[in-house]
């Protein structure tokens, strides 16, 4: 029996040194995080909202860029008059022109505005990232955790299924009663149904890892190089979160918008200028009962206008103010971010300090509780403790393994849960195989101011 139980315990030790064992084809965390960021739709659907964002400053900027049009119409009209009939013919075609000139600056800081909305969006796809790689590292980790529960209580059936034979074989030799079976029996249903809950915690964690990582796991391992990636400190970490965490780049980003949008409601009430013109040829054909005549002729028209706002029912005063109070809101919702951001890089920082200690003193129990074990088990086989004893000291070194595994996983989370706070959770941060995602090139392309021609043409 004791030869049996040491082989138990051994392979429990193995599994303990690692989350999984690695072979040829093992899917290592990084090429995980490459998978999830190259076909997660939040991303992509994150992208093209600055796609969608970059087009407001084109429709910002038509408000001052001129707008020419062709016509053409043909018209057709008769009637009598003193008992003579008449029937106009008339065809006119032309181009025209409008154009605003001066708007008091008000298409400037609406294009601000649009520019400063493609800066949020762009730090939306940035955070989109990092909420996904992050939801990737954790539907990872709880894969190699779950995987490592079911081994462990796998491995306690099997030690509970020994015992419960021990006892009723000591039972059967009269060294043992029915109280020693019945409660090896009892801890064998209780391993049972925690064994039966690891698998189905399993089963919702491979699921998961299917939602994020986009395939089924297999052969996973945790090694990670995490490089200069974790902070030598709290003040450091927090540093870096107010420098690059995208929830506050993003806040920034909104005050500046919202600034440029106050702009924009208090140029309203300036004065604006306007340029209008048409040119092109028209044709005319007028028959009666008394002839017909022909005439064509090329005209053309330019009309300058000025504008000045007096009283606009109240809207003006209404946009202002709520562009104002949009503006302090804004200002209110960067230092509530802030706030935020330090609490979740202290809190992850205190995560990832906590679990190398109790990392720490898993280890140390687990050694002990498996010297302990052996000791209960023979001192058990020569009459000096019984079988409740074995048992528990069982459960003992059973909590002491779960625990382990289970701040291994937490230590891993915590540490990207830490790099997502600082901002630093990208792809070339995390040295990923595979291109950042930007609209860097489609937003330089919808700033062209005559893009819209060349396409036409």
């Amino acid at each position: 029996m004791f030869s049996t139980h040491s082989a138990r315990v051994g392979a429990a030790a193995v599994a303990l040194l690692g989350f999984s064992v690695s072979g040829a084809s093992a899917e290592s965390l990084k090429s995980a995080l490459t998978a999830a960021y190259a076909h997660n739709p939040a991303i992509t659907s994150a992208l093209m909202s600055v796609k969608i964002a970059s087009e407001n400053i084109a429709l910002q900027k038509s408000a001052t860029r001129p707008i020419l049009g062709a016509s053409t119409s043909i018209t057709d009209t008769f009637g009598v008059s003193g008992g003579i009939g008449a029937n106009v013919q008339s065809a006119q075609a032309g181009l025209g022109y409008s154009q605003t000139l001066f708007d008091n600056h008000k298409t400037d800081a609406n294009v601000e505005a649009a520019r400063a909305q493609v800066a949020v969006a762009n730090q939306n796809l940035r955070s989109a990232e990092s909420t996904v790689l992050l939801n990737a590292v954790q539907a990872y980790m709880n894969v190699i955790l779950n995987t490592q529960l079911v081994k462990l209580r796998t491995d306690s059936v099997t030690f509970y299924q020994s015992q419960v034979k021990a006892s009723q074989d000591r039972q059967n030799i009269g060294e043992g009663t029915k109280i020693d079976v019945a409660q090896a029996q009892a801890s064998l249903a209780s391993g049972v149904a925690l064994q039966k809950a690891a698998m189905a915690a399993l089963q919702s964690a491979q699921a998961s890892y299917v939602q994020w990582v986009g395939h089924k796991p297999a052969n996973l391992s945790s090694d990670f190089n995490y490089g200069t990636l974790i902070p030598p400190s709290v003040d450091r970490a927090i540093a870096l979160s107010n420098a690059y965490n995208p929830s506050i780049l993003a806040a920034k980003a909104a005050i500046r918008a919202a600034a440029a949008g106050l702009d924009a409601a208090n140029a309203s009430f300036g004065p604006s200028v306007g340029l209008t013109g048409s040119l092109g040829p028209s044709f005319s054909s007028v028959s009666t009962t008394g002839g017909k005549g022909d005439s064509m002729q090329l005209g053309g028209s330019v009309k300058l206008s000025l504008s000045v706002p007096i009283y606009s029912g109240g809207a003006l005063g209404a946009a202002s103010r709520q562009a104002n109070n949009n503006s302090i809101k804004s200002q209110l919702d960067a230092q509530s971010a802030l706030l935020s951001v330090n609490d979740q890089v202290v809190t992850a920082w205190s995560a990832l300090q906590n679990a190398a200690a109790q990392i720490q003193s898993a280890n140390a129990a687990v050694q002990a509780g498996q010297l302990a074990l052996q000791g209960v088990i023979q001192e058990r086989d020569v009459g000096q403790k019984t079988t409740l004893d074995v048992l528990n000291q069982e459960a003992t070194l059973q909590t002491s393994q779960e625990a382990l595994v289970s701040s291994n996983a937490s230590k891993v989370i915590a540490a990207f849960t830490l790099i997502a706070a600082t901002g630093r959770m990208s792809p070339a941060d995390l040295h990923l195989a595979t291109a950042t995602k930007s609209a860097e090139h489609y937003t330089s392309k919808v700033e062209d101011t005559w893009e819209e021609v060349r396409s036409f043409k």
